[in-house]
This record gives structure tokens, C-alpha cells and sequence, in this order.
């Protein structure tokens, strides 16, 4: 047995750091360690531990009063574990292992159910359903149970003493648990474990005076109106899923200050407005924000064979989602100048000289805080898109996701238009498309906009927002979903990627007036890491796909074939500049942002490489692949971007004006408007952004501004009427284009 100490701590965790408060996984196994070797002061400093490795031990039980915030993967297997009692503290755990312990029941696993309100997976199963089913149907029908017990054959003392009652609650917990049955025998000691605390809690509720809800329903009115009224549970697959890791597997980092996973956890700083006709969490904007062009702004070079059938129904639940709150009121910011403005699109030589726009920053929303918490800044948010229209103009409403809830906000108000929330997922990843929907036989087929949506349970979501319906859903994978990305000439064509290294082609089929649907798999692209981004070019979207992955950008071929071969390798990969800087500590092939930003035109963001690539798609394809199946990328120019370690950034573009944004992890945009930069093309000097949009400091009175958040995610309308900012803090920014 090892002795437990800093140095020991220090060695076994990771990332590589020297203070205790800064490790984030931790491994202890097979260290025969007892509960008695596990020293709680000292373990007590692990503040940011996420993932506890103690498998192989022989701890009998949990040591008391260990607070481990931010814990949510805890391995206990091949253990000697006598109960599951002692983990209750951990709250904030959702994957829990216990295997292989010789003492721990079905009860014990159905007690864990309770005790852990955001358990998700145990045993590397996911347990979301039966979890539910345990907390609330099982429960009730206990409650009920007991409550019939009572009043059949008790009542309470008159007068009431406390030696009267003691005795009362004494004999009615062991008559609750001797009569009141329910559920498989196999659970009887987990049932009578649980009778005796809803016993009590009865007998409590019938003496102590109720609980004054005055103030907390002023509080859900100011802070979680338009985030509740309008949350629809998703449909939950009863079926077994593996356990999803987290959604991106970041390399280690070297500055030990940065947060690398996909779970970065916040400062616990408010951010709410406090009226209630505000937006959904909305936050005031401090006056003094600007934004600094970039020839002020001190931004350094130094400073990214057989068809699979599956047909789904709608499983008949609808799920409906209202309008959410009122619009809100409008807090004017001063200053906040940012912007460009519009060029046409082809090819490089083709981009016309236009001014730039202005963007000014409009909103700063907090609307996907779990369980409505206004303290919620550890939510982190991935993507957005806005709804695409018929004609290619512009639209105000844009669909953001992060948590268990996808969001519709109204980018002009501020409002949040509908939320859909599904127990139990984590969504990264969502997209826009129209299908056809038919009403009937002597009604004309419509077109239909949708949402895609999926994350960590491996399930597309499927969502019809106008008519505040979650139609259906279908399994893409066992493992986590990273994109989704439709055809834009063929909307029933859905592109998932996902963590089993695959990037799927399904069709999604349209629906009819009772939102039936089917699914059918189509085309399997082989990758050999997580893909990250797809990206279909504009003008031949059913022949090529460009995927940017965590070990670098592959291009292939997706066109359907009459042979029906239904998996494929990639055609090439496409190789950067920068590779030739890489060495033992620095790896450049995450390409971790990809856009079209014109027909040809390409931009893309290597992780740790502190500059955006401007390269051509038609000539780089047009290369003969190398032995290893390698084409270098014609690089047209590189475009100077901030200095960060932190992956995952993405970058997007405007192709109707020209625009490169991408985020930081300081809160700003960096925009670049492209035509103006046409003659400058070929350079080997980067060229420096056009503006860069610094973090609008939201406030709340009376505490202070919020610091600036990374920068996850990036959407515009096609005009740049409107620019969308996601955070990994919980903030949605909205930004507009003054006149």
C-alpha cells in the first residue's frame, strides 16, 4: 500500500501541474489502499476533479465529509464496498462504476439511483430511464402507498407531545415497511429502505407548518420564466447505450491555467438581470464595451454493400413547446464598434472591395442553465445556426444548444422563443434543414424547417420548432454524436459524426400529418478519430465532404453509387504548412474549424497554431496524392488569430459579405472581411483581423462584470445582420449591425 500524499496526488493526476486544485483526473488503482488510507483534508483540495479512477482496491466504503465539487466519474470497481451510503455526498456525480464488489446488491444500485440525482451511467450503462422511473413513478406509487396506510389505520395524537409522536413514528415506519409492497421481490430491501424515509417525510409534512413558496416563486419569475414554461422531455430510448465520453478529448496542456475539456466550469459569477420582463436570463451590457480594430488592438504572431433500414415512428408523443416570456426590454450599449461589410462569392480573384459593417453587442442571455439556475455558469454551450430561409435571406431566429436544452432565440428581442429540454442528454451539435410534409391525400406536399440535434447519448432529435413539436428521434451510435450537418441541395440528407470515428450518411425521409418518419443508413465514411466538423462544398455537396477531425482533415467521396457500397476509406488527407513545426510537444493535425467561405475558397483552424488558413479546395484536389495518400494545401494566406492552447474554438463564415469570424478564449470575435484582403493574398506575413470585438462585460448591479468566456461557437445570418457568440460560461451574446 502506497501512502497518500500531495507528491503522490500530484504524479497520479492529470493535467500536469503542481497545485492540487488545478488536477482534473486521478488515478488510484491497484494501490491496495483502505477507506482509512484515503486522506479527506488533503483530498478535500482536488476543488476541479472530474474523473476519479480507485478500481482495484479494497476500500469498504466512501470516506466522510470529502467534498469533491465537480466530480462526475468515480470507478469503484473490484472493490470491497459494503454499501452505497457513503457516496451520497457526491452529488454532482453522473457515471459511476461499481463491478466486482462482492457486497453490493440490485438494491444497493436502485438505492444509488436515489441518493445521485444526476447519475446517468452505472456500470457502463445508461441509466437515465430506469433512474427516472425509480425517483418519480416508483416513488409515488410508494408515497401513495403509504399515505393509504395512514389513513386507514392511524391519526395523530391529541394532544401532540414529542414523546407521543416519537412512539406514533416509530410504530408507523415498521408497520410501512412490513405492509406496504411494491415492485420485484429482488428490490425488497431497497423498497423498505425507501418506505422509511417516506414514512417519516409524511408523518413530518402532517405536523411541521408548509413551507412559505413566496419568495421563491419571485424568484422563478425573474430568473426562470422563459427557461421552464416552455421545457418538453424528449423521448427516452429504453434501449443500452455505452458510456459517452466526453465530448472532446483535448490534448494535455502545457500552461496549467487553461481548461481543456468540454466541461471548463466557470467562475461563480451572476449574471442575471434582475426584472422580470427581461429576457430569459438575461444580462446587462456595461456601457463602456468597445471593440478595437485591428490596428490598435495588440495582437502579436506569437500571441486551432448493404443498406442499414430503420423505421421509426414518432413513438406518438409530441412533445409541445409555447413561446417563451415576453419580449424583453432593450439595455442600450454604448460604443461597441465591430464589423464589415458584403463582397459576392466565388472565387478568390472575384471578391469585390467593400466597406465593412459595424456590429454592436445587443444581448447577453443565460437561457440554458440546468435547472433553470440563475448561479449556472458551468453549462457549456457548442453550437448554433440560424433558421435558413427559402430565398437565402436573412432571418432573426437562430438555434443554440448546450446542457440537456436547445434553445430558439429571437436575435432582435432577445426573446426566447422556444426551449426544449431532454433529461439526461448533452447536446454538441445541431442543424437546420426542410423536409417535404404531407397533410393528406388531397393536400399539396409543404415544406417543413427542422432541427437536427445530438450529443453524448448517440440520438438524433428531431424537431419541428413552428408547431412546438419534438416529433421522433433515432440511434446514430453508441457513442457520442460530435456534428451534424444536412445536404443543403438534398434536406432529408444527414451527416452524423460521431466518437466511433464514423461519419454516417442517413436519410431522414420527410414526414406526414402524424409526424411518422423513417430512417435509412445509407453511407459509412471510415475516419481514424473523432471527426470535429463536415463541411459539404457549395456547389457539389452530393460528390465530396471535407471533414476536419482531432488528427487532421480528410476529404471524400459521397456519392451515392447504383453498387451500393456503403463504406469507404478517405480519398486524401489534406496537409498544412505548419506540420513541419511540429515536434514531441506540439501536434498541429487537430483541425478543430472548417468553413466554405466561398465556392473554392476554404478556412480552416489548426489547434495551438495561432493563425487562420485561407487555402483553395478546387487546386489542393486537384493534386496527385502522395504514397501515403497526402495532398498539401495551396495556401492562399493566413490570417493572424490569438494565442491559445484552448481546442475546439471553431471558426465560421458569411459568404454574402465576406466574413471570417472565430472566437477566442478571452471572449472576443475576431472578424477579418476578406475583400479587403484580396490584394494582399500569397503574402507569408499574416494578415491582421479587421476588427476584433472585445467581450461586451455584461453586469448584474451591484456585483460586478463577468469575465470573459471562451469562445465556443460562432453564428451570422447571411446578410450580417446579426452575429451569434456562444460560451463554455453559459452565454448566448447576440450582436447586431448598426445602421
Amino acid at each position: 500500500m502506497k501512502k497518500i500524499t500531495e507528491k503522490v496526488l500530484l504524479e497520479k493526476g492529470s493535467p500536469k501541474t503542481k497545485r492540487l486544485e488545478e488536477i482534473k483526473s486521478l488515478n488510484l488503482s491497484k494501490l491496495g489502499l483502505k477507506s482509512t488510507d484515503l486522506p479527506v483534508k488533503l483530498l478535500s483540495r482536488l476543488r476541479s476533479l472530474e474523473r476519479w479512477d480507485l478500481s482495484g482496491n479494497r476500500l469498504q466504503e466512501f470516506p466522510k465529509n470529502l467534498e469533491l465539487p465537480k466530480l462526475i466519474f468515480l470507478d469503484l470497481s473490484d472493490n470491497q464496498m459494503e454499501d452505497v451510503d457513503s457516496i451520497a455526498a457526491l452529488c454532482s456525480l453522473e457515471e459511476v462504476k461499481m463491478e466486482d464488489n462482492l457486497y453490493i446488491t440490485v438494491s444497493d444500485s436502485y438505492k444509488l439511483m436515489t441518493l445521485l440525482d444526476n447519475l446517468r451511467s452505472y456500470n457502463g450503462k445508461h441509466i437515465t430511464t430506469t433512474a427516472n422511473h425509480v425517483r418519480f413513478v416508483f416513488t409515488k406509487n410508494l408515497r401513495t402507498r403509504i399515505i393509504a396506510l395512514w389513513e386507514r389505520n392511524y391519526s395523530l395524537p391529541d394532544p401532540l407531545t414529542m414523546d407521543k409522536m416519537a412512539a406514533l413514528e416509530e410504530d408507523f415506519v415498521d408497520a410501512a415497511r412490513r405492509q406496504v409492497k411494491y415492485g420485484p421481490s429482488s428490490l425488497s430491501d431497497f423498497t423498505k429502505w425507501k418506505v422509511g424515509i417516506l414514512a417519516r417525510e409524511y408523518l413530518r409534512s402532517l405536523t411541521e407548518p408548509k413551507e412559505d413558496l413566496s419568495n421563491k416563486t419571485t424568484v422563478s419569475q425573474i430568473h426562470g420564466d422563459r427557461s421552464t414554461r416552455s421545457s418538453v422531455s424528449s423521448v427516452e430510448s429504453d434501449s443500452e447505450v455505452l458510456t459517452p465520453v466526453k465530448r472532446k478529448q483535448a490534448p494535455a496542456l502545457r500552461d496549467s491555467d487553461l481548461q481543456l475539456s468540454p466541461r471548463k466550469m466557470a467562475r461563480s459569477e451572476p449574471a442575471v438581470s434582475s426584472s422580470a420582463e427581461g429576457s430569459a436570463g438575461k444580462i446587462k451590457l456595461r456601457p463602456k464595451s468597445r471593440t478595437i480594430t485591428s490596428g490598435t488592438v495588440p495582437v502579436s504572431p506569437t500571441a486551432g454493400g448493404q443498406c442499414l433500414s430503420t423505421s421509426t415512428r414518432s413513438s406518438a408523443k409530441k412533445e409541445a413547446a409555447s413561446k417563451i416570456g415576453t419580449p424583453p426590454r432593450i439595455v442600450p450599449v454604448n460604443g461597441a464598434k465591430s464589423g464589415r461589410k458584403e463582397t459576392s462569392d466565388d472565387v478568390m480573384k472575384s471578391i469585390n472591395k467593400t466597406q465593412p459593417v459595424r456590429l454592436e453587442p445587443l444581448h447577453v442571455l443565460q437561457c440554458h442553465s440546468k435547472q433553470d439556475n440563475p448561479e449556472d455558469f458551468s453549462t457549456q454551450l457548442w453550437s448554433c445556426a440560424f433558421q435558413p430561409q427559402p430565398d437565402s435571406s436573412g432571418s432573426r431566429l437562430v438555434a443554440t444548444c448546450g446542457g440537456d436544452s436547445l434553445c430558439v432565440i429571437d436575435c432582435e428581442t432577445g426573446v426566447v422563443m422556444k426551449k426544449y429540454k431532454a433529461t439526461g442528454e448533452e447536446f454538441f451539435s445541431l442543424a437546420w434543414s426542410t423536409v417535404q410534409m404531407s397533410r393528406g391525400a388531397d393536400d399539396p406536399v409543404q415544406p417543413c424547417s427542422i432541427l437536427a440535434a445530438g450529443g453524448k447519448r448517440g440520438l438524433v432529435k428531431l424537431i419541428h420548432p413552428r408547431c412546438n413539436v419534438a416529433y421522433g428521434e433515432f440511434r446514430a451510435s453508441r457513442r457520442a454524436l460530435s456534428v451534424l450537418c444536412f445536404n443543403h441541395r438534398q434536406g432529408n440528407f444527414l451527416f452524423t459524426g460521431c466518437y466511433d470515428n464514423k461519419i454516417v450518411l442517413w436519410d431522414i425521409g420527410g414526414v406526414d400529418s402524424k409526424y411518422n418518419f423513417k430512417v435509412v443508413q445509407l453511407l459509412v465514411l471510415e475516419s481514424s478519430s473523432t471527426p470535429l466538423h463536415i463541411c459539404l462544398p457549395p456547389t457539389r455537396p452530393d460528390t465530396q465532404l471535407l471533414a476536419a477531425c482531432d488528427d487532421g482533415l480528410r476529404y471524400y467521396n459521397a456519392q451515392l453509387t447504383a453498387n451500393g457500397a456503403t463504406k469507404r476509406s478517405k480519398e486524401a488527407e489534406v496537409t498544412f504548412p505548419v506540420y513541419e513545426n511540429e515536434d514531441k510537444d506540439l501536434n498541429y493535425h487537430t483541425i478543430d474549424g472548417l468553413r466554405f467561405l466561398t465556392d473554392d475558397i476554404v478556412a480552416s483552424k489548426n489547434f495551438t497554431h495561432s493563425c487562420i488558413y485561407l487555402w483553395s479546395w478546387n487546386r489542393t484536389r486537384s493534386q496527385q496524392p502522395d504514397k501515403s495518400r497526402c495532398v498539401r494545401a495551396i495556401v492562399l494566406a493566413k490570417l493572424r488569430w490569438a494565442r491559445t492552447e484552448i481546442p475546439y474554438l471553431a471558426l465560421n463564415t458569411c459568404p454574402g459579405r465576406s466574413y471570417v469570424v472565430c472566437g477566442d478564449s478571452e471572449g472576443k470575435v475576431w472578424t477579418y472581411h476578406i475583400a479587403n484582403l484580396q490584394d494582399r493574398f500569397q503574402a507569408e506575413k499574416p494578415i491582421g483581423p479587421t476588427e476584433v470585438l472585445q467581450w461586451p462585460a455584461p453586469v448584474r448591479e451591484g456585483l460586478g462584470q463577468l469575465e470573459g468566456p471562451s469562445i465556443n461557437c460562432l453564428a451570422t445570418d447571411p446578410d450580417l445582420q446579426y452575429l451569434v457568440a456562444l460560451s463554455d460560461k453559459n452565454m448566448v451574446t447576440v450582436w447586431k449591425r448598426a445602421p
